[in-house]
C-alpha cells in the first residue's frame, strides 16, 4: 500500500501522518547558511507553500569550504516533512533546477518515507523570539515542550570552546540568533511529536526542526 493510501486512511481516526521527502541535490555548492534563500527558491516554484504552516524545511548538508559556502556531495539532501495530504504540493519540486544566489542546482527524486520515533532528536539550530542568552532561552524551549506535553531533558551542547552551541540564520537584511537543541529520553509517541511540531519559528528555513541524535 503506497504511504499516500496509508494517511487517506488514517486521516480522520488517528492525527494525520507526517512523511519526509529527501531529494538528491545535484550541483557545486551552496551558500553555508542558506535556510532563507532556499525557502524563497521553493515559494518562487510553489507559492502555496508560503501558506502551509506545518511544512519543515531543512537546509542542505555539504562540507564546508571555510569561505561561506558548503561544497556538495553524493550526500547532499533536502528534505521536506509534510502531512501526507499535502506531500503533492511538495513532490512537485523533483525534477527542478533552482537558483540561490550564484548557485544553481538541480533537485533529483525524492525518497519517501514516514517518520521513524528515536529517544534522542536534534536541532541544528532552534530560534525563539526574545531569547538570546543560554539560559533563558533554554527555560522557553522548555516551556514549549510542555506546551506539547512532551517529557524529555533538553539541553544546549557545548561546542568546541565549551560554551553554548550558539547558531545564527540570516533573513534578508536580519541576523537571528539560535541555540542547538538536543532532547534525550523520549517515548515514541514524543519523539514523533517533537519532529512534527518541532520548536520555535521559521520551520520553513531550517529552523526548530528536529532529526535523529548521532
Amino acid at each position: 500500500m503506497s504511504l499516500y493510501a496509508q494517511g487517506s486512511m488514517l486521516q480522520g481516526v488517528i492525527d494525520e501522518p507526517f512523511i519526509e521527502l529527501s531529494y538528491p541535490v545535484r550541483g557545486r555548492s551552496l551558500p553555508a547558511d542558506h535556510g532563507y534563500a532556499l525557502y524563497a527558491a521553493i515559494v518562487h516554484l510553489q507559492p502555496a507553500v508560503r501558506q502551509e504552516s506545518e511544512l519543515s524545511i531543512l537546509t542542505v548538508p555539504g562540507i564546508p569550504d571555510r569561505e561561506g559556502k558548503i561544497l556538495l556531495t553524493e550526500q547532499s539532501h533536502l528534505r521536506i516533512r509534510v502531512p501526507v495530504s499535502k506531500s503533492r504540493l511538495v513532490y512537485a519540486l523533483a525534477g527542478k533546477k533552482i537558483r540561490i544566489g550564484k548557485h544553481e542546482v538541480l533537485i533529483g527524486i525524492p525518497e519517501v518515507s514516514l517518520l521513524q520515533p528515536a529517544p534522542a532528536l536534534r536541532a541544528r539550530i532552534v530560534t525563539l523570539k526574545g531569547h538570546t542568552e543560554p539560559e533563558d532561552f533554554l527555560a522557553a524551549a522548555q516551556r514549549q515542550l510542555d506546551s506539547l506535553e512532551i517529557t524529555g531533558d533538553i539541553q544546549i551542547p557545548l561546542n568546541r570552546d565549551k560554551a553554548p552551541s550558539r547558531k545564527t540564520i540570516k533573513i534578508k537584511c536580519h541576523t537571528i540568533v539560535g541555540f542547538t537543541i538536543e532532547v534525550t529520553g523520549l517515548s515514541d509517541s514524543d519523539s514523533l511529536t517533537l519532529q512534527r511540531e518541532g520548536l520555535g519559528g521559521r520551520r520553513h528555513m531550517g529552523c526548530g526542526v528536529f532529526v535523529h541524535s548521532n
